[in-house]
């Protein structure tokens, strides 16, 4: 189960990912990969930004869950998380697109190597999940990337986008149950039941 930290720790989980496989061989410091919207990077050389959350409706979540002996939680709901791969080259103008397409490629080569978010990797966040999240490239065309970047003033940079799912977030609507306390049992023959009816 997990509460609302985990949509911040799916970023975390992004950052650290990319991190393993990317610094120092082509990022000299881990500050240089992080969560961050492209209007507002600062010094970041591979930037990943959620831009949107929806509704995951392709698991059915339905059955309430037991809190202890006389508690009900209701159903967890289940999120979609929508990602932005960004790469920000410092490098000299002649060589900064061919820079950026590197950190790109290098990007989803990782991601490719790892679709599914482990536990063992990245804490107890994930422990305990029903459905670990999983890593969707999405097949996206122009107009909808650079509906997405959607920053004036700045052109669209290179970037890859990704779908982060099923992101799980427990309810806290909890429901107290009442159990049989006391049952009353009336024993007697079937003719004497049958006349006491008739009465």
């Amino acid at each position: 189960m997990a509460n609302y930290n985990i949509i911040s720790d799916i970023g975390e989980a992004l950052v650290k990912l990319l991190r393993e496989g990317m610094v120092p061989d082509l990022i000299p410091n881990t500050e240089g990969i992080g969560v961050c919207h492209p209007s507002d990077k600062g010094d970041v050389s591979l930037g990943i930004c959620l831009y949107d959350m929806k509704r995951n409706n392709d698991i059915d979540a339905t059955k309430r869950i037991p809190v202890g002996t006389d508690k009900l939680r209701a159903p967890s709901f289940y999120l979609d998380l929508y990602y932005m791969i960004t790469a920000y080259s410092a490098s000299d103008i002649k060589f900064r697109s061919l820079e950026e397409a590197k950190l790109i490629g290098r990007a989803m080569q990782i991601i490719e190597g790892n679709p599914v978010l482990k536990p063992e990797l990245y804490g107890k966040a994930f422990s305990g999940m029903k459905f670990l999240p999983r890593i969707e490239m999405l097949e996206l065309d122009n107009e909808e990337k650079h509906r997405i970047w959607n920053i004036p003033d700045q052109p669209y940079k290179l970037s890859v986008f990704y779908k982060v799912y099923p992101v799980e977030i427990e309810s806290e609507r909890i429901t107290k149950i009442t159990r049989v306390s006391e049952t009353d049992f009336t024993f007697g023959q079937i003719s004497d039941l049958k006349a006491k009816e008739g009465e």
